[in-house]
């Protein structure tokens, strides 16, 4: 069922790049002589030196290493306004585990990211994805490196062969979070409001009060709260650091408008400092 809840976005968009003054009719300046466009949209603009990515050159080839590993997957694509796009990929065989009870699994993920306007490096990371809130949890340290040669007038992209790395993440750190996840499930909350309050005073990721003259929670950190106490009915379990870990990721990820290296930088950090509340 959760599979039918991912997000199924046009990431192979039309993308050119052309020379500024050819758009503009304006001479342009040294360093700012192409124009990306992507979708009929100026979305950046680059020196002639640039080396463009394209969508189908990096998202197909790192689709054909996941491919070759032989590994049973499911795929999420997202595209921000033309600029940004991310590609994941959510291994959906036999391997992964609970947290807590068979109702909240965790499977490995891979995620990988582009952008046309600047706002992302070309990259590729290991996570997670939990199939009771369909969010990617991107605690994970696993980085997927890339070689990028840049000739005259081309790109070309040198990505390694996944089998083994996917192989090391599964021995050094798959099963080794799933501990910390554990460790969270059993630390129970007996005052949500003052959890969230206290996540918030570390993270500063938003404010906790309305306002300096209205301390009541404001209208994200009541969302935070809710998403907790009703995950906690959902799965029939007392509010715990777990629970409460995830409802801050929900919101980072649903709620605020963050880049997604920003919100891989941000969950990392939440998720730090909730596991050292354990």
């Amino acid at each position: 069922m959760y599979l039918n809840r991912l997000q199924q976005d046009q990431v192979f968009v039309p993308t050119q790049l052309r020379p500024l003054e050819e758009l503009t009719g304006m001479p342009s300046r040294k360093g700012m002589e192409q124009a990306i466009v992507s979708h009929g949209k100026i979305v950046n603009v680059v020196s002639k030196r640039y080396g463009h990515i394209p969508n189908e050159l990096f998202f197909k080839k790192a689709e054909a290493r996941v491919i070759k590993t032989g590994l049973e997957y499911s795929r999420q694509t997202i595209n921000r306004l033309d600029r940004s796009f991310s590609m994941d990929f959510i291994l959906t065989d036999s391997t992964q585990f609970s947290v807590g009870n068979r109702e909240d699994a965790i499977l490995p993920m891979l995620r990988f990211t582009n952008a046309y306007d600047g706002s992302e490096r070309t990259s590729g990371h290991f996570g997670f994805y939990r199939k009771v809130c369909s969010n990617g949890l991107h605690v994970a340290q696993a980085e997927i490196g890339f070689s990028i040669k840049h000739h005259k007038n081309s790109v070309k992209l040198i990505m390694p062969e996944l089998e083994g790395l996917f192989e090391k993440f599964m021995d050094n750190e798959f099963y080794t979070i799933s501990d910390k996840f554990h460790q969270m499930m059993t630390a129970e909350l007996l005052d949500t409001k003052a959890f969230v309050k206290e996540v918030l005073d570390q993270t500063k990721l938003f404010r906790y009060e309305c306002s300096d003259q209205n301390d009541a929670p404001s209208k994200r950190a009541r969302e935070v709260i809710e998403i907790l106490n009703h995950e906690s009915v959902q799965l029939g379990v007392t509010p715990n650091l777990w629970l409460g870990y995830n409802a801050f990721n929900t919101v980072l990820h649903e709620s605020l408008k963050k880049s997604f290296s920003c919100q891989e930088r941000l969950d990392k950090q939440l998720f730090q400092t909730v596991y050292e509340m354990a």
